[in-house]
């Protein structure tokens, strides 16, 4: 059955994940999250483009979240959860989740010799998303279904290309994917 409240509860659930992973094209930068070593194969880790700066942001951004909702969801018609220690944790372990995934990203198209930039159909949309919720359900902080994944997977794709869009129009992305 369709559950509207149910829907909401999802996007708020997810929401720590979308914003952590969007943030470091804003305020990432620094040194690289691999220190510019190479992998076993010769090639590098994840690239320049996965900074300790872009990774610190985007967790903090989650974690931002988690304290947001500990003020606002309880009281709301959209709380999913009662405790505050459950959306501190939601907020940081999706900020982690979502970075770590990005890099897993990044480090498949390094060994497949993909440049940094270049787009990978679902690769460069998926991993965070994926891995956030792995993380989420391994600490038992998961509220979705099967059915759940399979929308957002559609949802994520779809928010992913167009925040992409935007970010290039407004220079923020070098490229549009």
């Amino acid at each position: 059955m369709f559950d509207l409240n149910h829907i909401f509860q999802v996007i708020l659930f997810i929401l720590p994940a979308y914003f952590a992973n969007s943030l470091p094209v804003l305020l990432g930068g620094g040194p690289p999250m691999d220190f510019q070593k190479n992998f076993i194969d010769g090639k590098r880790f994840f690239g320049d483009g996965k900074t300790w700066q872009g990774f610190f942001a985007g967790t903090s951004i989650g974690w931002l979240i988690g304290i947001i909702y500990c003020f606002t969801l309880p009281n709301s018609f959209l709380n999913f959860y009662q405790e505050p220690l459950f959306y501190l944790s939601l907020g940081i372990l999706s900020g982690v989740g979502a970075l770590t995934g990005d890099a897993f990203g990044s480090f498949i198209k390094r060994r497949l010799d993909i440049d940094k930039g270049a787009p990978f159909f679902l690769i460069d949309q998926l991993p965070f998303l994926y891995i956030t919720l792995l993380i989420l359900w391994f600490f038992g902080l998961s509220i979705i279904n099967l059915y759940d994944i399979l929308w957002l997977t559609v949802l994520t794709y779809l928010v992913h290309r167009v925040a992409n869009i935007i970010a290039n129009k407004f220079g923020w992305k070098r490229v549009p994917w």
